[in-house]
């Protein structure tokens, strides 16, 4: 990327920002998952009786993986959704291009 196209705002950079956003909220969503398991499970120990902590165990997994699947595809329908409107620009300006071309 050239510094003039920076300047101009010919090219963008946010879709690489977005990215990397993506990202970081996978890692946010396995953090909370597995932060979800383990404060249910450990509030299922704290009632020392086996059918609660089972219960806390297997609603503590089954609630975690769900958080993980969920959050991440919540993160990447946001993330596809503020990259569509970069594509869109960029798509209109090669059409834009192409037509001063001709």
């Amino acid at each position: 990327m050239k510094f003039k196209d920076f300047l101009n705002f010919e090219r963008m950079f946010t879709p690489v920002i977005i990215k990397i956003l993506f990202y970081i909220g996978l890692i946010g969503s396995a953090i909370g998952g597995i932060a979800f398991f383990f404060t249910t499970a450990f509030v299922g120990i704290g009632w020392k009786n086996f059918g609660q902590i089972l219960l806390g165990f297997i609603g503590g997994a089954l609630g975690g993986l769900l958080i993980i699947i969920l959050g991440a595809l919540a993160t990447r329908i946001y993330a596809e959704l503020l990259i569509l409107f970069f594509r869109i620009n960029e798509t209109l300006s090669d059409i834009k291009t192409m037509m001063k071309e001709k």
